[in-house]
């Protein structure tokens, strides 16, 4: 596990799915910390609030009420304060021009919802001790959809 993750964040306007993620994520003992978001204003109205400490990483839903994923992820990457952080987008949708679109704005990689309790477990341990988060560098196109298997 990267030390530098302390804290994650997640956007996702379904509860349940939220709810599942805590779970998982609390299953896997790391010791991070847990921020979750409704909808992407409340994400972005948390960002850019220079008092807030920033998470070091964030899951980020595409299909939100308010502001959806993509739009989150344009203004993240367009502010000087929030462009380097690590960006995961986390949501049900397979197809290819949302996974094109993601990697054109700055996502650093795109994880399909897994469909078990058991398979988001193994991939959020699986992503926290991949390569590319060891050494921050995004991964190439190829590397960009991540594997649940």
């Amino acid at each position: 596990m990267n030390l530098q993750f302390r804290k994650i964040a997640i956007a996702d306007d379904d509860e349940d799915d939220r709810y599942i993620f805590q779970e998982a994520f609390e299953s896997l003992n790391l010791g991070l910390e847990l921020f979750q978001f409704k909808d992407g204003m409340e994400l972005m109205n948390y960002l850019n609030c220079s008092l807030n400490e920033l998470p070091n990483f964030l899951f980020l839903d595409l299909n939100m009420p308010k502001k959806n994923g993509l739009e989150c992820l344009q203004e993240i990457r367009a502010n000087e304060r929030l462009k380097g952080l690590p960006i995961s987008i986390y949501s049900t949708s397979n197809s290819d021009r949302d996974i094109q679109e993601a990697y054109a704005l700055g996502a650093d990689i795109y994880l399909t919802k897994p469909t078990s309790f058991n398979l988001l477990k193994n991939s959020l341990e699986r992503l926290f001790t991949s390569s590319w988060v060891k050494e921050m560098t995004k991964p190439s196109k190829k590397e960009f959809i991540f594997n649940l298997y």
